[in-house]
């Protein structure tokens, strides 16, 4: 089910906005989706919790020993010289007798504290002579004991709704009893490009054509986020074509994300199509690449619009599309893309009017430390320029960088790989 939305908010399609009011406006103007499905635990990595996780028990459950070793009752060390008959053997999963005055008992990691004991010894500092152990008189008393509740407390929330489950989060669920979790259902995103000059890879490529690359580039993206991919195919670059595919896509998805045909050419017909059928909202951001972005709505469904050229279809996912994508999944926190402050390796002498985000590569400097390395090109088709680099480095309008300034760099690992999302407790 798609969440219905009234936006309240508009924005002039004419008008040329920057990066960051082209986010906050895209933020207000999607909403996350509202079915949710209960999965195995085991089923939940890179899904969207939808409600919190709870814990019904404490963790753990019992005094244990942190350690392999004797347990003890400390006020008898000074007692009995330090020497204590071993009495018992407590190893994991199983309980110990109460502990008889004038005795220890050995013990392994994990196993429950016996009554009466309030320290464990490591082994390493005890000496064993037959059934007798001898105990170090300074051994600090409470020592290498992990308190029951110590990690979490019954009743306690320990995973926030709205995170995206990375492994240690079905660890955790699992530490409290939680077979299954709820989460959100996938987002369904649909994908299209436009273009006659497309062909699919594994086909022999006709007079002026070019591999739709960006097919591809798209769904990796997608699956990276978890999403579900309708793949509507290349579209022949004619208007009832595009008004086709967009009607599918609004029919079987909750977004539509399509690649060329959003400027204003005689060939471009994403833009006159998302008008006739639905509304366009935006489509001019002041930055490079990825002027000529298109949002608007197909009914109940978004869509976001990108350029055709590789790169600019790359860095405006990243910057746009992943937002609402996160949003629609009902990730809580901010999406946007974080920046880290890198030394810049390079000169920036002749800065562009617009924002702009640049391909960059960490490397050593002389000196050892971290710095950005950029791609000499600024070419917006290149699209070996983006699998060479590590991330995009922004530069403002009229920005202009000398070697060793600190910059903005958005890494690649940040927006893909692995989830920053953490349990809140």
């Amino acid at each position: 089910m798609k969440a219905s939305h009234d936006c309240g908010s508009t924005a002039d399609p004419r008008q040329t906005l920057t990066k960051e009011d082209a986010i906050n406006f895209l933020l207000v103007w999607v909403d996350p989706i509202t079915d949710t499905e209960r999965v195995p635990t085991a089923a939940g990595y890179g899904r969207v919790l939808a409600s919190a996780v709870t814990s019904t028990i404490d963790v753990p459950g019992w005094d244990n020993s942190a350690m392999d070793g004797y347990a003890i009752r400390h006020a008898e060390l000074a007692v009995h010289g330090g020497r204590l008959r071993v009495a018992q053997r407590i190893p994991a999963g199983r309980v110990g007798a109460a502990l008889e005055p004038g005795t220890a008992a050995r013990i392994f990691t994990g196993a429950p504290v016996p009554a009466g004991a309030d320290t464990v010894v490591i082994q390493e500092v005890c000496a064993r002579a037959g059934e007798t152990v001898i105990v170090p008189l300074d051994a600090k008393v409470g020592a290498n004991i992990r308190r029951a509740g110590e990690d979490i407390h019954s009743g306690v929330e320990v995973i926030a709704a709205g995170t995206r489950l990375a492994p240690q989060h079905l660890g955790l669920a699992a530490s409290i009893g939680a077979a299954e979790i709820c989460v959100h259902r996938r987002l369904r995103v649909a994908i299209l490009a436009s273009g006659d000059e497309l062909a699919t890879p594994g086909e022999p490529l006709g007079p002026g054509q070019i591999y739709n690359s960006n097919r591809y580039t798209l769904i990796g993206l997608l699956q990276s986020l978890g999403c579900e991919v309708v793949d509507l195919g290349i579209v022949a670059d004619t208007l009832d074509a595009t008004m086709d595919a967009l009607r599918i896509g609004a029919r079987e998805a909750d977004l539509i994300v399509a690649s060329g045909g959003v400027s204003v050419g005689e060939e471009d017909h994403l833009k006159p199509a998302v008008e006739r059928l639905g509304t366009l909202d935006l489509w001019n951001i002041a930055m490079r690449p990825g002027k000529p972005v298109a949002f608007g709505r197909i009914g109940e469904t978004p869509f976001f619009g990108s350029p055709g050229n590789p790169v600019s279809l790359f860095v405006t996912f990243c910057l746009f599309a992943r937002p609402i994508i996160l949003k629609m999944q009902g990730i809580h926190g901010d999406p946007r893309p974080r920046a880290l402050k890198i030394r810049a390796g390079f000169d920036w002498p002749k800065p562009d009017q617009r924002t702009e985000f640049h391909r960059a590569r960490l490397e050593t400097g002389e000196d050892g430390q971290t710095e950005l390395t950029v791609y000499p090109s600024r070419s917006s088709a290149v699209l070996s320029s983006v699998a060479w680099a590590d991330g995009l480095v922004e530069i403002a309008p009229g920005q202009r960088i000398q070697r060793g300034d600190e910059v903005d760099f958005i890494p690649f690992a940040n927006l893909f790989q692995g989830f920053t999302q953490e349990a809140s407790r």
